[in-house]
């Protein structure tokens, strides 16, 4: 086998275990890690070979957001519809996995949403501050595969956020399967006011960390109430992988 086809093999490979990740809502796969202890990140490209590069990848993330270059970027637009509340602890996470029919078109590419999921506190910083959360929406492109990761801060504020009250109020304590609760959610209700982002190529922040990833940060948070933050740090006060080094790669930033 030549070098070329070994290559494309492996990066074939690398794909579809980052897609498993992703997309299983078995709770049988990827469990076998935690974000602490002899589990946690520093351990992570140890604890199996389809982990490696959480030890040994160049583009990983999360990463702290700072001296960003400032360029004319293209809009992200969101088509988001509603979604039955397909609610599940998945052991590391509250997710919610969607009804197909919504999603992002980025440089002319349509990404269908998948899910999203939580993270306490935010997993990506500004300035070496972190927001008190942060929530992924992860949309692949369905010819490709590649996926875009929209990240959008979450911090205090002073009143309860409803278009977010029927998830907090529905956050199963207990590690199960998806599973449907109550009316349909309104994605589109769940997004700032403003789109304006950061952008920059990295990986998935949880084992096997593929670094197949176009993240897209909004600049904009979303307000949440203080109890809303406390209910889910109950169930995950610390499930933010530390941030890695941007290295050579490009982090920009809208300046419209």
């Amino acid at each position: 086998m030549n070098k070329e086809r070994y290559l494309l093999l492996l990066s074939t490979a690398m794909l579809l275990v980052g897609f498993a990740a992703i997309l299983s809502t078995s709770l049988a796969d990827y469990t076998d890690w935690s974000y602490s202890g002899d589990k946690g990140p520093e351990h992570w490209g140890a604890l199996a070979p389809e982990f490696a590069l959480c030890a040994d990848g160049t583009a990983q993330s999360p990463i702290d957001i700072r001296n960003a270059s400032e360029v004319d970027l293209v809009d992200i637009a969101f088509q988001y519809g509603q979604t039955a509340k397909n609610i599940f602890n998945n052991g590391h996470t509250i997710q919610v996995n969607v009804d197909e029919g919504s999603q992002i078109v980025y440089n002319e590419i349509s990404y269908k949403l998948l899910q999203f999921h939580f993270h306490s506190p935010s997993e990506h910083t500004i300035n070496g501050e972190a927001a008190a959360m942060e929530i992924h929406f992860v949309h692949q492109d369905p010819n490709s595969g590649a996926l875009a990761v929209v990240g959008i801060l979450l911090a205090a504020g002073d009143e309860e956020n409803g278009a977010y009250a029927p998830i907090f109020d529905n956050m199963p304590s207990e590690i199960g399967e998806p599973a449907a609760v109550g009316e349909a959610l309104d994605l589109e209700a769940l997004l700032p006011a403003e789109f304006a982002y950061f952008t920059y190529q990295g990986s998935l922040t949880t084992p096997p960390c593929s670094e197949i990833v176009r993240w897209l940060l909004l600049d904009a948070p979303v307000l949440l109430s203080q109890s809303q933050i406390d209910a889910f740090a109950d169930l995950y006060a610390d499930n933010a992988r530390p941030t890695l080094p941007l290295g050579k790669r490009d982090l920009l930033l809208d300046s419209r």
